[in-house]
């Protein structure tokens, strides 16, 4: 939604309407006839995720709405998409949600990166995602590896980006592996 909202008002209405029918999600006890609320309903709510913590999300992708360049707010907003995220996902693989949280952070910023075609911006969290590799826990808990994968991948991204290697390889499947197995990120 946000890639394709050409004007920040219209997002906003945009962002705002699914945040109100997350949040109604509860109160009515059956969702609408919309696929994605209909799965948020039956995969999350049902789980102990609530609507309410899930309409935070708006927060976080609201200020990816503004225009280039990106700057702090940004950052801040992918951060807080990484840890919802992450927290939401730990939760339903049974492990604590704090243990994933500068995984969610990092995974977030690295994923805005790659998708951001503004190059001061992307350089804004790139620099930033760097700065998180060294708040990465030792080791992740085997539960918590399904999730956490993705922030080990967006790792190996990050640091081979530094290298003006090319992101999407063997070493991302490898990186995926040694996760997986020993619960590590790369950090070199």
């Amino acid at each position: 939604m946000v890639a394709t909202s050409t004007d920040l008002r219209l997002g906003e209405i945009r962002l705002a309407w699914w945040r109100e029918r997350i949040e109604e999600l509860e109160a009515r006890g059956a969702a609408p006839a919309e696929p994605r609320l209909v799965g948020v309903a039956s995969e999350l709510l049902l789980r102990g995720v609530s609507g309410q913590e899930l309409s935070q999300l708006e927060d976080a992708w609201q200020p990816l709405l503004e225009p280039f360049p990106w700057s702090e707010r940004q950052v801040a907003g992918l951060k807080l998409r990484g840890r919802i995220l992450f927290g939401v996902g730990a939760r339903l693989l049974g492990g604590e949600p704090g243990v994933s949280s500068s995984a969610g952070e990092l995974w977030s910023l690295v994923d805005g990166a790659l998708h951001c075609s503004d190059a001061a911006s992307r350089k804004v969290l790139l620099g930033e995602a760097r700065s998180l590799l060294t708040t990465l826990p030792d080791a992740v808990p085997r539960r918590l590896r399904r999730l956490t994968v993705l922030a080990a991948i967006a790792a190996h991204d990050l640091l081979t980006a530094d290298r003006s290697a090319k992101v999407g390889s063997w070493g991302r499947f490898s990186t995926a592996l040694r996760h997986g197995t020993r619960g590590t990120f790369p950090r070199k």
